[in-house]
């Protein structure tokens, strides 16, 4: 039987670009990409291949020859190994350069669009501290650093809380630090997991489907309201009240603390009863005058102080006159419907959640917008001539919906209507640029502006406004 050829190890190659998913790519000596992890462009490297596929390879990197002039020194002692912040070790100009370009690859390359000049990517003014949500999990089979395995020590502490390793659905690694918050969320997750250890509070095993402590939600706002939320599996309510009385008294500074008993196979909430334990049932974020309660299953752009310059540069585009009707599509807590509230003749938000839609009504209520109607509903099945006929045919469109883009039918009804102006948000320039090249016959890209929401990855978001050809 013929010996399965070794993947090859290739010496002194080139980092010429970042790639999709926070990859870098370099050239292999037969023409072939090279799909690396944790390597800058500018790099010289050696690499180990361990996928080898037709027209391309994957590997890691076994040696650094040369670094770029683009790598600097990352932050968190857990880069390489967590995941979360795939170019934490690339400055931050060169970030923006590689998320700018790559919206302009799938416009131009996806979409087949021809463009405007690109307005520069905002850049986020915090790039540590600027999320205002995170989610650790509990394991008591916590993933083990190879410097563990190597020493061949018993490993007698396996309890973990963090973030899953990327792929391993059952494997957290635990977490000593994590930038991406602002205090004091470090803190109380250090200090759960210290109280938890201290008290004997069982860790939840992902394979047997049996421990306590399951997950930790932690939510806040610029104006500092804290929001905590932990999931439990097993119900034991002496333990449980014991740990929720800890973090009262420990961290005065929570505005809202909740739990949920969680016995399903997975972690989502959406199905659950949560319990406001102490506190406000809810924080409250301000966007310019406006004020948004945001509860433990309410969507929120994941950064604040970031989403309002998106929603600032979404109200530029829709350039609104103050007698337009604006149908806002996936309008989650109705924030950007609210927003250009008072420059349009009325509003209608769209969105599938019904939990959101009442969110939103009742933050149009505290905000005192009485212009603005809020329906819940699958949009492609709410979104037709029925409806348009019950609530008026819109001058402009906005849109921003998840990362699979937006539903065939959907693009096919925009169409139909053919509203003067589309302002199309997206956290994934790659099916904008899919569902922008089935509009492209009736209408033309005037004007692109990336947004950065998420130092440290590859994410970026985009803003693209749709002008109707031949306006008459």
């Amino acid at each position: 039987m013929a010996r399965r050829k070794e993947n090859p190890v290739f010496h002194g190659l080139e980092v010429i670009d970042a790639g999709a998913k926070g990859k870098a790519v370099a050239k292999a000596p037969d023409g072939r990409v090279v799909f690396l992890k944790n390597a800058v462009p500018g790099d010289r490297v050696s690499v180990q291949v361990t996928k080898k596929r037709k027209g391309y390879y994957e590997g890691f990197v076994t040696e650094l020859l040369e670094p770029s002039t683009l790598r600097i020194e990352p932050r968190c002692l857990h880069f390489g190994t967590c995941g979360g912040c795939k170019w934490q070790n690339m400055g931050y100009p060169a970030q923006l350069k590689f998320k700018e370009k790559e919206v302009v690859n799938n416009l131009q390359r996806i979409g087949k669009l021809e463009l405007p000049e690109i307005s520069p990517i905002l850049g986020s003014a915090e790039q540590f501290g600027y999320r205002n949500k995170m989610e650790f999990s509990f394991s008591n089979n916590r993933w083990l650093e190879p410097a563990e395995l190597e020493g061949g020590k018993a490993i007698e502490n396996r309890n973990a809380l963090g973030l899953h390793i990327p792929g391993m659905w059952d494997k957290v690694l635990d977490l000593k630090e994590c930038h991406l918050m602002a205090p004091p969320s470090e803190a109380i997750r250090l200090a759960v997991k210290e109280f938890a250890e201290k008290h004997g509070l069982s860790f939840f095993d992902p394979r047997r489907q049996e421990g306590m402590l399951r997950n930790l939600m932690l939510r806040n706002t610029l104006g500092g309201e804290l929001m905590v939320l932990l999931q439990f599996f097993d119900d034991q309510p002496a333990e449980r009240e014991v740990l929720l009385d800890y973090l009262k008294g420990k961290f005065p500074e929570i505005t809202s603390l909740y739990y949920v008993i969680n016995q399903k196979k997975n972690d989502t909430l959406y199905d659950q009863e949560l319990v406001c334990y102490s506190g406000k049932p809810y924080i409250t974020e301000y966007i310019e005058d406006l004020q948004f309660r945001i509860t433990p299953k309410s969507f929120y752009q994941t950064n604040s102080a970031q989403a309002l310059e998106l929603y600032r540069k979404v109200r530029e585009f829709a350039a609104l006159q103050g007698h337009e009707l604006v149908y806002d599509l996936y309008t989650g807590l109705g924030t950007i419907a609210q927003f250009i509230a008072r420059q349009a003749g009325k509003v209608v938000g769209i969105e599938a959640v019904p939990e959101a839609i009442e969110a939103a009504k009742n933050n149009a209520r505290d905000n005192g917008i009485e212009n603005v109607s809020f329906f819940a509903g699958d949009m492609k099945a709410l979104f037709t001539d029925d409806f348009l006929s019950a609530h008026g045919t819109p001058d402009v469109i906005i849109t921003d919906p998840p990362r699979d883009g937006m539903h065939r039918e959907v693009v096919a009804q925009i169409l139909a209507i053919a509203p003067e102006r589309i302002v199309y948000v997206s956290c994934n320039s790659a099916t904008q640029a899919r569902d922008l090249e089935l509009m492209k016959g009736l209408y033309r890209v005037t004007r692109v502006q990336p947004v950065d929401m998420f130092p440290q990855t590859h994410h970026v978001e985009n803003i693209v406004l749709l002008q109707r050809k031949n306006n008459p």
